[in-house]
């Protein structure tokens, strides 16, 4: 275990007093679940969950008043087995500027920060996370690093004792059940899913682009629905109140979990670790993920051709799958979209190289580190270009990383898949330079 979470952390942890923990005393304190913090000082709402996780941890871990250093509650090294909710430990990370700032700010947190000064460590979990917002929580398996939960704001909430730890993901269909709704007031339940493809739906009214989501949808649902394809949707609401959900059902044809079932929607909430909407969640038969990206499928394929939306190893870049470019770092390859078939040929070449680093992560259940696109020339690229401040060069292989404002180009006059997946190799290894954006 001390392996991954070294790996993971680095070496050294630091407690709100300033003190140096070992990385692989986790190991030896047979730690089984870590939960990755990710905040800021700045914000009021990290200001929040920090007091409410503060009571959280100290409940679960029976020493609310220990701090996690060595004679703590979290450093302390009973020889007896711990509790199994004894077994959490808690890193924050964060994404402070002000080296001040952050001191006051974990100065009373009764777990542990990455030190300030690892900001690049600090950066690549919130890549390798694909966190968007703060506060975010979430619980890995200690030993094999397996993301358990990715909404643990949600945890604290649901399960204030934690009398579901180590709160682990559940089948769909075990989440889903129970009845379900129409606008129309008819109820079916949930079995009534078996055999068909299901998109789970994150939207509220009170969301414009949920709004202009669903429009399209509506759509292409029926779109689908004529086809004969055994599809459905199920609306998981975010609105404020019944009346709101109600009102904004009523354009639905698909089905919903019951407003007043907050603790099902919430348990999905989790069960996907939502972080905005809209969401569109698209599942298989079998309930299992086929694309988080239901939403930028949805609105790239109106017509519905590429239904069920397998995800494409490499995408065209476009208006609707540029927010995909905040996501993490994101290898861009830009060509010359006048020459016919030029851009087709950059994605054959770029595919082979963008499907092995995918099956290589999806086999430890991980997400992949980098995203793939094919860029050809039209506003979006411009913008793109003028943003990153990149020459007109084409073509022109590069990897953006939004979060760090920081870019890596190679302008070679020939891109050959040898290149790119040198490219890719140096990057993962941190062998290339980054040139600021």
């Amino acid at each position: 275990m001390s392996g991954f979470l070294e790996e993971l952390l680095g070496e050294k942890l630091v407690t709100g007093g300033g003190e140096e923990v070992d990385v692989h005393s986790l190991s030896a304190r047979g730690i089984a679940l870590l939960g990755l913090y990710f905040g800021c000082s700045l914000s009021a709402p990290c200001a929040q969950l920090s007091a409410s996780l503060a009571a959280f941890y100290g409940r679960l871990r029976g020493d609310a008043a220990a701090g996690p250093g060595p004679g703590g509650g979290a450093g302390a090294g009973a020889a007896a087995e711990p509790e199994p909710r004894r077994r959490l430990e808690i890193v924050f990370v964060s994404s402070d500027q002000d080296q001040r700032q952050w001191q006051d700010f974990v100065r009373d947190m009764p777990w542990l920060a990455l030190p300030y000064k690892e900001k690049h460590r600090k950066l690549k979990l919130w890549n390798k996370y694909r966190i968007s917002n703060i506060p975010s929580l979430i619980f890995l398996d200690a030993t094999t690093g397996k993301v358990v939960c990715r909404n643990g704001l949600l945890v604290i909430r649901d399960d204030p004792e934690g009398l579901e730890f180590p709160w682990g993901p559940k089948p769909f269909r075990e989440v889903i059940a129970g009845p379900l709704l129409r606008s129309s007031g008819q109820s079916l339940e949930s079995s009534s899913l078996e055999g068909s493809h299901v998109g789970v739906y994150f939207s509220a009214h009170w969301c414009p682009p949920c709004r202009s989501l669903t429009r399209v949808l509506v759509e292409s649902y029926r779109k689908i629905k004529e086809a004969g394809q055994n599809f459905e949707i199920i609306f998981v609401s975010a609105d404020r109140s019944e009346e709101s959900f109600k009102q904004y059902f009523s354009e639905m044809p698909w089905l919903a979990v019951p407003y007043t079932d907050e603790a099902r929607r919430s348990r999905l909430n989790r069960l996907y670790g939502i972080q905005g909407i809209p969401t569109l969640i698209m599942l298989d038969p079998q309930g299992e993920v086929i694309t988080r990206q239901g939403r930028v499928e949805v609105l790239n394929d109106e017509d519905c051709r590429e239904f069920p939306w397998h995800p494409k190893p490499v995408l065209e870049l476009s208006d609707s799958n540029a927010t995909q470019l905040n996501e993490g770092p994101c290898l861009v390859l830009f060509v010359d979209s006048e020459d016919d078939g030029e851009s087709e040929a950059a994605k054959q070449l770029i595919q082979p190289i963008a499907e092995k680093i995918i099956a290589k992560y999806k086999a430890k259940e991980e997400e992949a580190p980098l995203l793939f696109f094919v860029a050809g020339e039209d506003d979006m690229t411009d913008s793109l270009r003028d943003y990153t401040n990149l020459p007109e060069a084409a073509p022109l292989l590069t990897i953006l990383d939004m979060s760090a404002r920081a870019k890596y180009v190679m302008d070679v006059e020939e891109i050959t898949p040898a290149i790119v997946e040198a490219f890719v190799n140096d990057f993962l290894a941190e062998k290339l330079k980054p040139e600021p954006i």
